[in-house]
């Protein structure tokens, strides 16, 4: 395995053997210790210090079900802080199987020209770029495809990262040539700040991933796969419905934060909703269930089309949904579906952007149900105007714009799908993770709502602390291995399928690590990441929620009402 270093500044590439001290981590383990060893906390995010890392988890590359992620880390524009931003599709396991343990682009060039890099068997290259330079990423991965092959993997950003806006994303091709995102924290615009438009994976003749022990990998992979197949969530609701099954759940827990986080039910969610979605696609003949990447066992993705059979969107999210759906008062799954498309297109979050346009409403720019002028402010953004700018540098930005003091943010990143008085673990992870608001950091959701790992009450304080630190060190763990946050709903209910992620991990690398060990990973994750922030100079006044969700929020009346002493408990694990 090797780490290249790409140096935008001298346009060099270097291969360095990898160093001790990370030859035990992947993913967001080996990604948050470069930034944290080799980035100023302090440093501007867009600027010659800050650095981008692409890294495959540990497992990725492998047969293990549901490994194919890649981790993004640099210092987040949006946040301020250290960033790991997660996504699929085919890019990750073809630099695995490359024996790529990380890509770290650092320094800056003139600015006078923009680059690509082509990575294969022989190394990178670094590459002058200009046919792609302003058009969208459906474009750019079409006519990549075309041009290098269908079965090439491409990283790339789309206008939003062109333009440098604080919610860019980096997007992945999947293995059906649809997009997948690195979403969260503004990554797409540090990328441009090197500016690499895109970045294509060839691994043909790959050495590929060695194992040491293939006939004890092998054991962990069947027990894995069929603990995945037989779990309610991950064998039955999510390859049927997707993600989008929890609008009813979440609609009926009174916990879906609808017209900028003011009542957690929305009363056109039946329109929205994963059941009404599952009959939409079927009816369009487009696919309810396909994957994001190879060896997925879950198969939690879609293909959403037209009404004249047409496609849409792929990968069409519960989150994404709910943003452009609830939080705005949109009830028309079509512009939602078009709303997803030009996101995916421009590169840009749709949790963070749809927040921003509910904030925009907030502030009178349009009127709450809007659909057609939501979509009128995407493309704003597209365009690169004023006004979309200041929508596509992300809520916070958007709330200062428009006087608007009803922001739902942590650290500046907008606050997903889950309204934290209602889901009381969600609200901790939201407060306290050093991603800012992530539900991906800790998706407490899992025992609060669908009663998965156990039972703690969404509504009541008491054990939602525990809940979040616990999670949040597994998704750490998880997230370093190169698995899917979905494995977690299995891992959580059955012993064993904990256990065969212990054991491919020590059949693979030739180890005997314990299920301590892997919690012991998560954790110095979190420590890491933690130590960072307070470096760029972060406080426990971070660490909260905005004031306003001290208001009561119906259909059950409950408050956020934890203590900033309550709430660092979460760390006490150190």
């Amino acid at each position: 395995m090797k780490i290249y270093r790409v140096n935008m500044n001298e346009l060099t590439v270097k291969a360095e053997d990898v160093p001790d001290e990370w030859k035990g981590l992947g993913g967001r383990a080996l990604t948050s210790a470069i930034v944290a060893k080799e980035v100023e906390p302090a440093c501007h995010p867009l600027g010659k210090k800050n650095k981008l890392v692409f890294a495959p988890g540990l497992l990725t590359g492998t047969a293990a079900p549901n490994s194919g992620r890649m981790s993004v880390g640099a210092k987040s524009p949006l946040t301020g802080g250290i960033k790991e931003s997660n996504v699929g599709g085919t890019a990750s396991q073809k630099l695995a199987r490359l024996g790529i343990k990380a890509i770290i682009i650092e320094g800056l060039s003139d600015g006078s020209k923009y680059y690509n890099l082509h990575v294969d068997k022989n190394g990178i290259k670094i590459q002058e770029e200009s046919e792609q330079l302003g058009k969208g990423n459906y474009e750019v991965i079409d006519t990549l495809s075309k041009k290098l092959g269908d079965k090439t993997g491409v990283i790339t950003i789309g206008q939003a990262g062109e333009y440098g806006l604080s919610s860019a994303n980096i997007s992945v091709k999947d293995p059906h040539g649809n997009i997948r995102s690195a979403g969260r924290g503004g990554l797409g615009a540090v990328m441009n700040s090197k500016r690499i438009k895109y970045i294509t994976v060839d691994d043909s003749d790959a050495p590929g991933v060695p194992v040491a022990d293939p006939e004890r990998f092998k054991q962990g992979v069947r027990v894995f796969a069929d603990a995945l197949k037989k779990h309610p969530v991950t064998g039955e609701g999510l390859p049927k419905y997707g993600t989008n099954v929890l609008i009813n759940i979440l609609n009926e827990a009174g916990g879906l934060p609808t017209r900028n986080f003011r009542m957690g039910r929305f009363e056109g969610a039946h329109k929205i909703s994963g059941e009404f979605m599952y009959d939409t696609i079927v009816e369009r003949k487009g696919k309810p269930t396909h994957t994001c990447h190879a060896g997925c066992v879950i198969s939690c993705s879609q293909v959403y089309n037209d009404k004249e059979g047409n496609y849409v969107t792929a990968g069409f999210e519960y989150e994404t949904i709910w943003g452009f759906g609830a939080v705005c008062c949109i009830d028309d799954l079509d512009i939602i579906a078009q709303a997803d498309r030009i996101c995916d297109d421009i590169g840009i979050d749709t949790i963070e952007t749809a927040v921003a346009v509910a904030v925009a409403m907030e502030g009178g720019l349009l009127e709450f149900g809007d659909g057609q002028g939501m979509l009128g402010l995407l493309r704003e953004i597209e365009k690169g105007s004023p006004l979309g700018r200041i929508i596509g540098n992300g809520a916070s930005f958007t709330g200062k714009a428009f006087g608007v003091t009803r922001v739902p943010t942590v650290k500046d990143q907008a606050i997903p799908a889950y309204d934290p008085r209602a889901v009381k673990g969600i609200g901790v992870t939201y407060a306290t993770t050093p991603m800012g608001a992530d539900h991906t950091a800790g998706y407490s959701v899992a025992t609060n709502i669908l009663k998965v790992g156990g039972d703690i009450s969404p509504l009541e304080k008491e054990g939602n602390v525990e809940l979040s630190r616990d999670l949040q060190v597994a998704t750490a763990a998880i997230d370093s291995a190169g698995l899917c946050l979905f494995v977690a709903f299995s891992m959580l209910d059955n012993p064993e399928a904990f256990q065969a992620v212990v054991d491919m991990l020590n059949a693979q690398y030739g180890l005997n690590l314990s299920a301590d060990d892997i919690n012991g990973l998560g954790k110095s994750v979190l420590i890491t990441e933690r130590e960072f922030n307070k470096a760029a100079g972060f406080t426990e006044k971070d660490d909260q929620l905005p004031e306003f969700f001290e208001e009561e929020v119906p259909p059950h009346n409950a408050t956020w009402d934890f203590s900033a002493e309550e709430l660092q408990e979460v760390f006490n694990f150190q």
